[in-house]
């Protein structure tokens, strides 16, 4: 598979600069896709977080060289990214439990993450129902956060940015300009360029924009739109990593740079039979 040579072609990249400087961008670039779309495949894949995958990565190779080399403890820190020994020793004990220079002494138990090599095994028993859309330019009314390109931070920061909308009294207000397809409660990511990362809770309209809110035009493109059926936000982060693990890998396209969008229906979000969207932009692979 292309997409997953690719992958594993952005591990080749990490290792190499293990004790160097290591580019997101770069590696994004390598596997064919934005910053924040190879963050996210990455986590959803491996099941750990990338920033965390090259800590391990790091702290494993600087306990070999603790242990085989007589290079100072600063030096092996700088030559692994880290200032001082304190950032490093802190790094270090998270990883082993123990400092750099215990690590030194014969017997110390220590931790080894051995390299990440993608392979993907696609069940298929439960079956995924989706469509593939050509959707206009859409325009959508809210509010938004602005985050940086952390995917890990992210992750925690969205949830976070929901409840204060909720608890301000806003999604009434939201919902109240709705009057354009998609008919639903919006989540949109504008993750693009690898640089920003604002993320909008919002409804498709063409009513003015009231003070204290935003507005966004989606560019046209194509989404795959995969339906999601029980309570969030299980159901939704469950159905994610279904698809970048099992449906795109073999599906013939690829991720496009365009928005990520979930659309949220009216109903009870607790319950089993609750419905959700989850739109992911789009292309076909170039043969």
């Amino acid at each position: 598979m292309e997409w997953l040579e690719r992958l594993n072609k952005a591990i080749d990249y990490l290792e190499e600069n293990l004790s160097g400087t290591i580019s997101y961008e770069h590696a994004a670039r390598i596997a064919c896709c934005s910053t924040f779309h190879f963050q996210r495949m990455f986590s959803y894949i491996a099941g750990v977080p990338l920033s965390e995958y090259i800590r391990r990565r790091r702290m494993t190779e600087a306990a070999f060289d603790l242990q085989t080399t007589d290079l100072k403890i600063i030096e092996i820190a700088l030559k692994y990214g880290y200032d001082s020994p304190t950032s490093f020793n802190r790094a270090f004990h998270s990883v082993h439990n123990v400092s750099p220079s215990a690590a030194r002494e014969q017997g110390i138990p220590l931790k080894a993450f051995p390299r990440i090599s993608f392979t993907i095994s696609i069940k298929g028993d439960v079956p995924m129902n989706y469509r593939i859309e050509k959707k206009e330019a859409i325009r959508i009314v809210g509010v938004k956060e602005h985050l940086d390109m952390n995917v890990e931070e992210c992750f925690a920061e969205v949830p976070q940015f929901w409840q204060r909308t909720i608890q301000a009294g806003m999604l009434p207000e939201i919902l109240a300009l709705l009057n354009q397809p998609p008919f639903g409660l919006l989540g949109v990511s504008t993750c693009m360029n690898g640089e920003e990362f604002d993320y909008y809770i919002a409804v498709a309209t063409d009513e003015p924009v009231p003070e204290g809110m935003t507005e966004y035009l989606i560019p046209e493109g194509t989404w795959a739109i995969f339906e999601c059926i029980g309570p969030m936000p299980q159901a939704i982060q469950d159905l994610q990593k279904r698809i970048v693990t099992e449906w795109l890998p073999t599906s013939g396209y690829e991720y496009a740079d365009l928005p990520d969008i979930e659309v949220y229906s009216e109903g009870d979000q607790q319950s089993p039979s609750y419905r959700s969207e989850v739109w992911l932009p789009v292309i076909k692979k170039q043969r």
